[in-house]
């Protein structure tokens, strides 16, 4: 049964109806990391790295291609449509644009991961799954009110921004080590954060099952990017680099 094809109860408890939601969110979130992992790699063992770079005829150093800002822009753009638009849209249109990003994504992410070696990449990856399930289990049990802590946490994310922007001109090593230390902190709070908003969706959303289909994208997508910001910010954290 793929995700798309999860059974939404029209009627039951809300606790079946919260449960089968966030089935529905962690199984299209992992269909979304498992096609970005599969981009990534064949972004850099395939001929799909020509999309992503350009080689030196002379010296056969590869740089960055123009192309890659054309995928970044797209990415943006996927996103804020999908925010924007996702009530007005058919379930199967959020799918594929949902998977769409998730596949740019994985071209995008091929130059980071190509900076850090292979061992670094996987042992990263599994930290950042055990972080990423710990916290998104504590925002589903606690009863603690997590609502205060999103526009602190929005203030975090747009200082990371301003900080990182300002450090592509320092180059500071202490700064982008403070700046992934925060990272870490900011996306682990984001995935509690964002994973008790989800359970109350699930809690207050109607019993039409085509609604809560598009909801569920839009739920994994919310925490496809804090698993993808929390896997970067750990990997430059924690990362060998080749």
């Amino acid at each position: 049964m793929t995700p798309y094809q999860q059974s939404y109860p029209a009627t039951g408890s809300k606790v079946e109806i919260v449960n089968a939601f966030m089935r529905g969110v962690y199984a299209w979130m992992a269909a979304g990391l498992a096609l970005t992992a599969v981009m990534a790699w064949a972004t850099m063992n395939t001929p799909l790295a020509n999309l992503i770079f350009s080689v030196d005829a002379t010296t056969g150093a590869r740089a960055m291609s123009p192309m890659i800002w054309i995928f970044f822009i797209a990415e943006i753009g996927i996103v804020f449509y999908l925010s924007a638009r996702i009530q007005k849209m058919e379930a199967t249109t959020a799918v594929a644009l949902f998977m769409v990003y998730s596949g740019l994504n994985g071209l995008t992410l091929s130059p980071l991961l190509l900076m850090y070696t292979a061992a670094s990449v996987t042992s990263t990856f599994a930290v950042t799954a055990g972080m990423f399930g710990a916290m998104s289990l504590y925002g589903l049990v606690t009863k603690k009110d997590l609502t205060s802590w999103g526009s602190f946490l929005t203030m975090g994310v747009i200082g990371l921004l301003i900080a990182m922007v300002v450090n592509i001109f320092l180059q500071s090593s202490m700064m982008h080590f403070v700046i992934s230390g925060l990272g870490v902190i900011i996306f682990l709070g984001l995935t509690a954060y964002d994973t008790q908003k989800l359970r109350v969706m699930g809690e207050t959303a109607p019993g039409d099952a085509g609604v809560i289909r598009k909801v569920t994208i839009l739920g994994a997508l919310t925490l496809y990017l804090d698993f993808i910001n929390l896997f970067i910010f750990l990997l430059r954290f924690m990362g060998d680099r080749r």
